[in-house]
């Protein structure tokens, strides 16, 4: 039997285990990806280690999130990055070079390799033929020194691409499409790779916006096959040497099936406050909206401008709607600029931002209380734009030009014109200067410190007995946005968990974090429902709630990038085997696991016993063993020590 192209790409990288579903396997990285909202603590994590030199091909820190110094901390965290990469060998991509997964993919993605990413949306690097994964900042490090990553074989779900996309239905409409199927939680345990003829009319950054929305389903990664499409691409940005085929044999078999006829789609858009929640355009048309907003790593492309540009050429956006522009590299601002792609743009009102993340995570061009927000970005979960009662939609470049001129929610197909055609030149400007590559091997740098980083905080092996209130019960689909909020206010203390643990759980209850430093050191316990920590993989979403003194979630389920960040920094994840045992157990029940370090060593069922209603529950840990050891140790950086002593 034929391979398909995930199965060559895991085998080309297998170090331990079998390519069987649920069995867990490691995997050589060959490249890292971090940025600036989880690479400060990589980076103090990488330090801890004591190894002087990264170990992988190639280690890229991006500056893309926090671009907006209001005072010092940002700031002093772009030198403390700039100089932790001269130290230890990666490159350095500066403030203002861009969104580190278009750029990623522009100058350093590379058919065939892995590439292990402090970003969930890492993911996007699959449009080029990658094993591009998302993943807490602590396994990124330990892939910097060189070991091996760590995860369970997932299944592979095979997704045919049949036909062509109609006018004004892009490849936005196909990730849509695919969470208005399968939800926010259809791709958990598994690796999406697209195939079949319809792929032919998709472009390597068409293929980006899908791949990059493949973490909103849940999903491992998704995976492209590297074809014409992908050389085009490279060649563009002069690196055809880069590429390598890699196809899918004809007799290749999936574990699971879809099929989806491009030709039948429509423009799609998510409503608030889940990109699982989709409708078609039409059903929503004519809502009043304040905000349009183009840009982000969901449609990074020059392409994504353009036909924004094109649609309102010499027009003028409604004169209630915020028009935001966000470039997402300096390159592709470079070629908007040239091409006069960026003047139609500013004559149309488009209020125009730096190269970076910006308001995707709530740094900066928040929306009005309220008042609907169009955005071309891949999340919208609850008070992720800044605003806490916000009203994020999620939509193509398409949908959210025409309704920037309306100033209503429009489905763009009503437009009284044809729809515009952009074809990308075979050459454009590039822009390489604003990466500083590493440092030569022997050049001795010290690591430049601000006020604002502090030490990682000390984390003590699991106790025998568990015993402490659920301070917290909240339902399904909790977001690590809502474990530990993004934004201008917040992520300046991503390099101080004491501080950044004041905000731990602050949009669901702000009074959380006061009252969890009282069981600190006594310990305390968090009820979640399904899908538990979806969204992003900042680590500091548990190791927050660590901090002040978590020490298990029970939950119906979990996300795939939370589960292990839980394990690594030693908070238990429980699961609970009767989901309806969720409803018994009520905000400030004590709890208590007598003899768990035992209970979790001998296998995965664990009894807690609720002693203010007297009850017992039936739970269980999906743990590997490795992640039981980190569990027991208190983290995975104590095992690491323990190893090396």
């Amino acid at each position: 039997m034929g391979k398909n192209v995930t199965q060559k790409l895991v085998e080309s990288h297998l170090v331990e285990g079998r390519m069987i579903c649920g069995e867990e396997i490691g995997l050589k990285i060959d490249q890292t990806l971090t940025q600036d909202a989880t690479g400060t603590l990589v980076m103090l994590e990488f330090e801890a280690m004591g190894i002087p030199r990264i170990r992988t091909e190639l280690s890229v820190q991006y500056v893309d999130h926090n671009l907006l110094q209001e005072d010092f901390k940002n700031a002093d965290d772009h030198l403390f990055l700039r100089s932790a990469c001269k130290k230890f060998g990666l490159w350095y991509s500066r403030p203002g070079n861009g969104v580190s997964h278009p750029v990623h993919m522009e100058r350093f993605g590379v058919p065939g390799k892995t590439l292990l990413g402090s970003d969930s949306h890492t993911c996007a690097a699959g449009s080029l033929g990658m094993l591009a994964i998302g993943a807490g900042g602590l396994e990124v490090a330990m892939a910097m020194a060189g070991e091996p990553f760590y995860l369970k074989m997932p299944k592979t779900w095979g997704v045919k691409l049949v036909g062509e996309m109609p006018d004004w239905v892009s490849a936005k409409d196909v990730i849509l499409e695919m969470l208005r199927r399968h939800d926010v939680d259809g791709g958990i345990g598994k690796i999406v790779e697209y195939y079949g003829p319809g792929l032919k009319s998709l472009t390597a950054m068409d293929r980006h916006v899908i791949a990059n929305m493949g973490a909103e389903l849940g999903a491992t990664t998704s995976v492209f096959p590297s074809d014409d499409a992908v050389m085009a691409f490279l060649k563009s940005q002069g690196r055809e040497q880069a590429f390598r085929e890699i196809l899918a044999d004809t007799d290749a078999e999936y574990d699971e099936y879809e099929e989806i006829n491009l030709s039948e789609l429509e423009p799609l858009i998510a409503l608030p406050s889940s990109p699982g929640n989709v409708v078609p355009v039409r059903e929503v048309a004519g809502r009043e909206i304040y905000q349009s907003y183009i840009g982000s790593s969901a449609n990074p492309g020059l392409r994504d401008f353009a036909i924004t540009a094109m649609i309102v050429d010499g027009k003028q956006a409604h004169d209630r709607v915020s028009f935001d522009v966000n470039p997402t590299s300096r390159q592709i601002l470079e070629n908007m600029t040239a091409t006069g792609i960026l003047g139609k743009l500013i004559h149309a009102g488009a209020r125009l931002h730096q190269a970076g993340c910006g308001g995707c995570i709530g740094m900066g061009q928040a929306p009005a209380t309220g008042r609907i927000s169009l955005r071309t970005v891949p999340r919208n979960f609850p008070g992720r734009s800044g605003t806490k009662e916000d009203q994020v939609y999620l939509c193509s470049p398409e949908t959210a030009a025409a309704s920037a001129l309306t100033g209503v929610i429009t489905d763009p197909r009503t437009l009284s014109m044809a729809y515009p055609r952009f074809m990308e030149a075979e050459t454009i400007l590039l822009n390489t200067e604003m990466l500083v590559p590493p440092a030569q091997e022997g050049e001795q740098y010290d690591l430049e410190k601000g006020p604002n980083i502090k030490p990682l905080p000390v984390l003590e092996p699991l106790p025998d007995n568990l015993e402490g209130p659920v301070l917290l019960k909240v339902g399904d689909d909790i977001s690590t946005d809502e474990i530990l909020p993004a934004g201008a206010k917040v992520l300046p203390f991503r390099s101080n968990i004491p501080a950044i643990s004041r905000f731990v759980f602050s949009p669901i209850d702000e009074t959380y974090s006061e009252r969890a430093m009282g069981y600190q050191k006594q310990g305390s316990f968090v009820v979640g429902g399904a899908n538990y920590g979806q969204g992003s993989s900042r680590e500091h979403a548990a190791l927050g709630p660590r901090y002040l003194g978590v020490k298990a979630v029970i939950a119906k389920s979990f996300a795939r990038i939370h589960l292990q960040n839980l394990s690594n920094f030693g908070i238990l994840p429980l699961i609970f085997a009767n989901p309806d045992d969720w409803n018994k157990i009520a905000q400030g029940d004590t709890l208590c696991i007598p003899d768990v370090r035992s209970a979790i060593r001998q296998g995965n069922s664990v009894k807690v016993i609720n002693l203010t209603k007297n009850e017992t529950y039936d739970t269980e840990h999906r743990m590997t063993q490795y992640q039981v050891e980190m569990v027991l140790a208190g983290s995975l950086i104590n095992l690491v020590k323990q190893k090396e002593s």
